[in-house]
């Protein structure tokens, strides 16, 4: 470029015009060629640029900090000062527990079950302070944590309100709940031994409790026990007290959907209020199980026997659930009677588990393709009818044999031990047994099978849980009657169906090779687990409660 060219040169710079942001940019021109040039080339251009907003701030009104504008114009801080939104709220609210059944009043009257930092509690907590809390909006509430026994509950609340023209000021503040003692109704009436308000008595006229111990599991597996206040186990049957009627109620139907029973019902009493015209009972429930229990030999009516397919008239009982399961040991054939039929047509046990004596079994046949009469009922297909001759094992000594017929032929082999009653040597008082031609009255009656006892002991893995019941007048036979219900449901699967089985972990079977002398047992699959407090809580459950 020669001498005179020209250059130019562009200096941009920012100012305010009118409140607008407006860029100017300045063109110079140097090397001026003429003085009469240089208006020419000074030139200048505003170039407005796009209008940004933004934000200023005021001074606070109180203590002149500048804050953001707002529809108070005050700070937080000062706003604070000025405005409590928490006022009229309780900061500290006594709450009433039960220390007997654990658990908390929910006013007027309802005692409800929560656990510590649960949603229950919570709830509960929200309820007392809910009235007060009218006026404000509850944004977020939570427990702050405390010593478990400082009868102390902590909530953190955060709650919103709408203040000096139209702010709207949020809080965070903490609510303490004072856990104060008082006993709840039922407990008073716990204590003050004058407690239930209604009691289902259980009663069976049998020496044995077979019948007692199938019902006390399917109690405990359907957790009917629960609601009870007491549970009192006397000579002949259970107690169950309840403080409430309708609790009784629900236990007087289940027994009757699992037992055969009848029932009746009484009431006495307590009190009459004249001016509201309401009255105070105390009701009773009586229900009588059948005098029937498993393994008993009956004789029944001969109506009875025609109506049930002509089947014998002495027959033995193999299970007992909302039906009797009877079995003729002389034509296999099968029969349920039911309640209604029994108290018809009733009909009592011959003999006594107690009379239960030792056999041999000296010869045995096998009875097949037997053809049953004219309108006969169902047979058992599960059982094998078998012709035995047998000898008492006190009677080794001598000669003396009984013949006999029996279910139990798929079970039995020459040498073997069974159970059963003589009635060749006994007397037996029964009308419809005197009545009957005694040709057709069998000399022994087998039962089961009979296998060491204390074999089956050792080598058990398995228990039961019991309910917690009060006792008195108990007999000392009670031990090796509730073995005989051990044994019966490790023979009868059909009768563990209804019955949770728990392994027991502190029992190691002890297995050799003379033990397996073919005694039915309980598989692993049909076993629970037994939840304890130490697994639940990692073994410090125990140290935990101390």
């Amino acid at each position: 470029m020669g001498p005179h060219a020209m250059s130019s040169v562009t200096q941009p710079f920012s100012t305010d015009l009118d409140g607008k942001n407006v860029e100017l940019k300045v063109c110079a021109e140097s090397h001026f060629k003429s003085p009469q040039e240089s208006v020419r080339l000074s030139r200048m251009e505003y170039i407005q640029s796009a209008a940004t907003s933004t934000q200023g701030n005021i001074l606070c009104c109180t203590c002149g900090v500048p804050i953001p504008p707002n529809p108070a114009n005050m700070c937080v801080a000062c706003l604070r000062t000025q405005v409590d939104i928490s006022e009229g709220i309780p900061k500290q609210v006594t709450v009433h527990f039960c220390k007997q059944c654990e658990r908390y009043l929910q006013p007027p009257a309802t005692w409800v079950q929560c656990a510590l930092e649960s949603r229950e509690l919570l709830t509960l907590c929200l309820k007392k302070i809910k009235g007060s809390m009218n006026k404000v909006r509850l944004i977020d509430a939570g427990f702050l944590w405390t010593e478990p026994h400082s009868k102390r509950i902590k909530m953190k609340l955060t709650i919103q309100k709408e203040v000096l023209n139209g702010a709207i000021l949020q809080q965070v503040f903490v609510v303490e709940y004072v856990i104060q003692a008082q006993m709840c109704d039922d407990c008073h009436r716990v204590e003050a031994k004058d407690f239930w308000k209604a009691v289902v008595q259980v009663r069976q006229k049998t020496l044995h409790k077979k019948t007692f111990y199938y019902l006390e599991q399917l109690i405990l597996k359907h957790k009917l026990h629960q609601n009870t206040l007491n549970i009192k186990e006397i000579h002949e049957g259970i107690d169950f007290y309840y403080a409430s009627k309708q609790h009784a109620q629900k236990m007087v139907d289940f027994l009757q959907c699992t037992v055969p029973c009848r029932s009746k019902v009484s009431q006495r009493l307590i009190s009459h209020d004249i001016h509201s015209n309401t009255y105070n009972y105390k009701s009773t429930y009586s229900m009588e199980i059948v005098p029937v229990c498993k393994d008993n030999v009956v004789c029944l009516s001969p109506r009875l026997a025609q109506s049930l397919g002509n089947m014998g008239q002495v027959c033995v009982c193999v299970r007992v659930t909302s039906t009797i399961h009877l079995i003729d040991p002389n034509t296999l054939q099968i029969a349920e009677v039911d309640s209604s039929t029994y108290w018809r047509h009733p009909f009592n046990s011959l003999c006594n588990p107690r009379q239960l004596e030792e056999f041999i079994v000296m010869d045995i046949d096998i009875i097949r393709d037997q053809k049953l009469a004219v309108g006969a009922g169902m047979r058992s297909n599960k059982h094998t009818l078998a012709e035995l001759w047998v000898q008492k094992t006190s009677e080794m000594n001598t000669c003396q044999q009984y013949h006999c017929r029996t279910f139990l032929g798929h079970l039995l082999n020459i040498g073997d031990l069974v159970m059963g009653y003589d009635f060749a040597n006994s007397n037996v008082n029964d009308e419809f047994l005197n009545k009957m031609n005694p040709h057709h009255v069998p000399d022994v009656v087998l039962i089961k099978k009979s296998f060491d006892r204390s074999r089956r002991v050792r080598r058990r893995n398995w228990k039961l849980q019991e309910m917690a019941k009060d006792r008195e007048g108990m007999d000392t036979d009670d031990e090796r009657q509730f073995q005989d219900f051990l044994e019966d449901l490790e023979e009868d699967e059909a009768l563990r169906k209804n019955v949770n089985i728990f392994r027991d972990a502190s029992k190691i079977p002890v297995e050799s090779d003379t033990d397996d002398d073919g005694a039915p047992r309980i598989s692993l699959a049909e076993m629970l687990e037994e939840l304890s407090l130490s697994d639940a809580t990692g073994g410090e459950g125990d140290d935990m409660i101390e």
